[in-house]
């Protein structure tokens, strides 16, 4: 019984050790975990240049639409992959829905090798 005591004791002080570590060494980094095809292409997305087509710009211009939810729906969108086109060249178009509050709203994205382009913004 003792034997078995000091085993626990010995694996937390091991354990209690390996924690500090990785939060020493990932604690300051922006680690993040993109498992996911959704999350992978958003991430994707929000790394390339961000351009607007004139009809989307023009939206913008007359406060119809606002950068800050196309933001969010780049960070929290549900991409509908069986009604983008993901093999085309040399810019592959995605549907992404809005999510929560902004489930109504439907943009297209071009993304190409450095830019991404919002083609289209409408409400469904």
């Amino acid at each position: 019984m003792e034997d078995m005591k000091k085993r626990f004791a010995l694996y937390g002080f091991g354990f209690a050790i390996g924690i500090v570590l990785v939060f020493f060494f990932l604690g300051g980094k922006k680690a993040s975990c993109n498992w996911l095809p959704n999350d992978r292409m958003l991430k994707v997305i929000r790394s390339k240049e961000i351009h607007y087509a004139p009809e989307v710009s023009a939206q913008i211009i007359t406060k119809q639409l606002d950068t800050a939810t196309i933001n969010t729906i780049l960070v929290h969108g549900d991409i509908d992959f069986s009604k983008s086109q993901t093999k085309n060249n040399p810019c592959r178009k995605y549907l992404i829905n809005g999510t929560n509050d902004l489930k109504d709203i439907q943009m297209t994205v071009e993304v190409c090798d450095s830019i991404a382009t919002i083609a289209s913004f409408a409400k469904k």
